[in-house]
Formats: C-alpha cells, structure tokens, sequence
C-alpha cells in the first residue's frame, strides 16, 4: 500500500452513484410496493451497501483500512431507472472515493440480483464518482500574487563550515513545489542580532515568508525563538501547536521543540527546528494550508 503516515487527518467526502435499468414499469412497481418475492429490494440493498463500504479494505487491495464515520444511501426513482447515491465521511490521512464506489456497486448488485427472478432484462450503468472533498488538493492557496520566501538557517556549525545543510535545501525544494520564489538562501550563526537582522531586512524588502532553520531546542545557542519573539508584531499560537502534534504523533521528542510563528508587518515568520526529519514533518503538517494568511491579508486590502 502506498505510504500515507506522512499526511494529517482531515475530514474527507465522497460521493458516488450507480444506475440500475429494470426492462418493466411492473418491476419498478413490485420496488415501490415492496412486493418482490425477495423482501424489501431497497432496504436490503442499502444493508449491503453499508456493509461493502466499511469492508472496502477487505475486498481492493491497496485501500488502507479506516474508519467510516458516516455512510449514506439514499434513491431516485425515474422511469425504468433505479438511481443510487452513497455518501462516505471520515476524518482520516486518505479519501474514501473507493470506499463510495464499492458501496454503491454492491447496492446496484444486491437490487439486481433480489430482482433478476421477476426481470431478465435488467442492467446497471454508470457506477461513478459524482465528487470527492478533502485533502490538501481543496486547500491549495492561489494569492493574486506570486509569494516570495526567504530560507535562514541558523548554525553556528553550519556556517563556520564545519556540518552542512539538509534542512534549509530541503525546505527551499519544497517550496519551489509550491510555486513560492526563493528570494534568498542564506546560512548565519545562531546569534540573536543576526538573526533579528535577517527578518528585519526582508520584511522591509516585502519578502512574503522569512522561514528560519535551526535554533528552536534548548541548548545556550538556541536563540532563534527569543530572538523572532522580540521583533513579531502578533503570534499566531496555532500554527507550531499544530506542527508540533503532528510531529508528536511521530517522535515523541518533537514537544521540546521552541519553535514559533507570527507576523511582521505583512510578512510571515516561521521558525522550523534544524534537523532534516523535522523540517519534513514541518512541511507537511503546515503546507500549503498556512498560506490562507496571504489570503486573509489580500481581503483585508479591499
């Protein structure tokens, strides 16, 4: 199965439908009146509908096993036609578009086969996903503009030449991916001033984010959070809470983390821990659903 340890949980829908043909307006009639010979075509067929989607897992392969937190099934009756919708719910790491799909498959079967002793005539149609939310896919943040981000790590090793880099290139990779430029790449010492200095300097310059890399632990040296929190105009608390429990649900050590988060003037200060696997995880648990700021700050403008 592929990975998906790497994503946070959100709440994800699915819809799907399926179109069951019967050849008689007598067959349809029997559904209404509940006369099949079979029992209850409807009922029966929503039963296993809901049991097909929460043993989805069981029957498709590579479908991650996850909880399903609302099912429902519901049927339009026009003509010949027999339509199914099903709608999944999960607050889980992946969608639930397959778990949809098997659903209403299985209610488009059960229908068929309760029906196929009075109909020999009956086909199904359209098995399909009518629409899907969820994902960072919904939350992909398009500003008026392009965001520029200047990537400071601080490292006293780092920059006296003696280890180098992964967490700062890395984050500059990743945010290419985004579409964000790269206005500059820049290794300083871990020094309050000069980290002071850096933000300074490009939130005068208009720099959209101003991403440090390193200092946030509590070592004498770790001077990254003191130094940004003197300088931040407001802190938005919940943006390292929410990087740190994603990264808690992964290493435990991620609670000592000091990291923190705020605005100076219109420009984003994020301050990430030094390490590589933390950078990552930093990435992933923020990206791209902190830019909502931009969008936030652009309505303010008008």
């Amino acid at each position: 199965m592929i990975d998906i340890t790497h994503k946070s949980n959100s709440l994800r829908t699915a819809i799907a439908q399926a179109i069951v043909i019967v050849s008689s307006e007598k067959t349809i009639e029997a559904v209404k009146n509940k006369t099949v010979p079979k029992g209850d075509v409807l009922e029966a067929a929503r039963v296993a509908g809901l049991f097909a989607v929460k043993r989805t897992a069981d029957m498709i392969p590579d479908c991650h096993p996850l909880p399903i937190e609302s099912a429902n099934i519901s049927y339009e009756i026009t003509g010949l036609e027999i339509r199914v919708f099903i709608e999944v719910k999960t607050i889980y790491k992946t969608g639930v578009e397959v778990e949809a799909m098997h659903g209403a498959s299985v209610v488009a079967l059960t229908i068929y086969d309760m029906l196929k002793p009075i109909d020999k005539g009956i086909e199904i149609h359209s098995i399909k996903l009518v629409e899907k939310k969820g994902g960072k896919s919904d939350y992909k943040i398009n500003p008026d503009k392009a965001l520029s981000a200047a990537v400071i790590v601080c490292s006293d090793s780092i920059s006296a030449g003696k280890n180098e880099d992964s967490a700062g290139k890395y984050v500059v990779g990743r945010l290419e991916t985004l579409g964000i430029k790269i206005s500059e790449y820049l290794v300083i010492p871990d020094d309050a001033e000069k980290i002071k200095e850096a933000a300074l300097s490009h939130s005068k310059k208009g720099t959209e984010i101003i991403l440090f890399a390193g200092g946030t632990g509590l070592s004498a040296r770790d001077n990254t959070p003191d130094a940004l929190s003197s300088i931040i105009d407001r802190e938005i608390p919940g943006i390292m809470e929410t990087a740190r429990q994603y990264g808690q649900e992964r290493m435990p050590y991620a609670m000592l983390s000091r990291s923190i988060a705020g605005m100076k003037d219109k420009s984003l200060i994020l301050s990430f821990p030094g390490s590589l696997n933390a950078a990552k995880e930093y990435i992933d648990a923020l990206f791209p659903f902190v830019l909502h700021v931009f969008s936030v700050l652009e309505g303010e403008r008008h």
